[in-house]
C-alpha cells in the first residue's frame, strides 16, 4: 500500500512537471516572440502589471536584443535610463540642461533634422555637457512604411551628416523610430547599419504643447511605475517638464535610483 502511494505521488509530480513545462512553454511563445511581417505597421506598446515593476511590451527584450534593440535595462538595479525626444525647440531645453548639469544626469537626446538646423548652439552644448545625441531620424517620418533600404539609410545618414557639420564628431549610433512605429524590417536595416534601436519602457502624454499635463499629473505617471532598469522618455518640448524635472530626479534619488547612460544599457544588458 505504501509502495503504491509512493508512485501514485510520483506520477502526479510528474504529470505536474508536464503541465509546468509545457505552461513555460506556451509563455515563451506568448510573450518571447519576434516580429514577424516585415510590412506590417507595429507600434510600441507597453502594458503596466505592476507599479514598481517593468512592464511587458509588445516585443521582449529577448526578441528585441536579436536586432541589437532595447526597452528595458536589468530588474535587478536601480538604474534609470533618461531619454528625451525633440521634434523641435519649444524654449524649455536650456532649463532641462540646466537642472541635468545640477544632478550631474546625462541623458540622450534623440532629435531631428530641423532641430539641428535650427539649434546648433544647443546640439554643441549637449555634446559639450557630456550628452549622447541620437537619432530620431532627418524628416521624423512613419518609417514602419519605408521598405527599402536606401530610403530608410538616407534619413539616418543625412542627420549623421548634420550633426557631424555641427559638431565636428561622429554621431552616436542610437535610433528611436519616430512615434515608435517600426516592424521587423526596421529593425534589421537599423541593425545593419550599426544602429541599436532604442525603445522606451516608460512615458506619458507631454507631448500636446497647448494641452501640457499639470504637474499632478506628470508624478502620477512618472513616480509610481518608475522601476528598475527603466528607459523613461520625456519630451524637451514640454513646459511641465522643465519645471518638475528638478524635482523629479530628487525623487528618484530619494527612493535609491541612479542615473547610466544608453553606452551602459547596451554594453550590459
Amino acid at each position: 500500500m505504501i509502495i503504491y502511494i509512493r508512485k501514485k505521488s510520483i506520477g502526479i509530480a510528474l504529470f505536474c512537471a508536464v503541465l509546468l513545462f509545457a505552461g513555460m512553454f506556451v509563455y515563451e511563445a506568448m510573450f518571447n516572440f519576434s516580429i514577424t511581417v516585415s510590412t506590417e505597421i507595429t507600434n510600441w506598446g507597453l502594458s503596466f502589471r505592476e507599479n514598481g515593476k517593468a512592464p511587458i511590451g509588445n516585443a521582449t527584450a529577448r526578441a528585441l536584443k536579436e536586432y541589437n534593440a532595447y526597452y528595458v535595462g536589468n530588474d535587478d538595479e536601480k538604474v534609470i535610463y533618461l531619454t528625451f525626444d525633440a521634434g523641435f525647440e519649444n524654449g524649455f531645453t536650456e532649463k532641462i540642461l540646466d537642472t541635468l548639469k545640477k544632478h550631474d544626469v546625462k541623458a540622450a537626446f534623440f532629435l531631428v533634422g530641423h532641430y539641428m538646423e535650427e539649434e546648433p548652439l544647443l546640439v554643441k552644448r549637449m555634446v559639450n555637457e557630456g550628452h549622447i545625441v541620437a537619432n530620431h531620424t532627418y524628416h521624423h517620418p512613419d518609417m514602419s512604411k519605408i521598405s527599402d533600404v536606401e530610403s530608410f539609410k538616407k534619413e539616418l545618414i543625412s542627420l549623421e551628416e548634420i550633426f557631424k557639420q555641427i559638431t565636428g564628431t561622429e554621431m552616436s549610433k542610437y535610433y528611436r523610430p519616430p512615434q515608435g512605429k517600426f516592424n521587423e524590417s526596421n529593425l534589421m536595416m537599423a541593425n545593419e547599419l550599426g544602429y541599436k534601436t532604442i525603445f522606451w519602457s516608460l512615458a506619458y502624454v507631454d507631448w500636446y504643447a497647448d494641452k501640457q499635463p499639470t504637474k499632478e499629473q506628470a508624478y502620477s505617471k512618472l513616480i509610481p511605475r518608475i522601476h528598475p532598469g527603466a528607459v523613461l522618455l520625456l519630451h524637451s518640448t514640454s513646459k511641465t517638464n522643465s519645471e518638475i524635472l528638478d524635482e523629479l530626479l530628487t525623487k528618484y534619488k530619494e527612493e535609491g535610483y541612479i542615473f547610466k547612460t544608453l553606452d551602459d544599457l547596451t554594453e550590459n544588458n
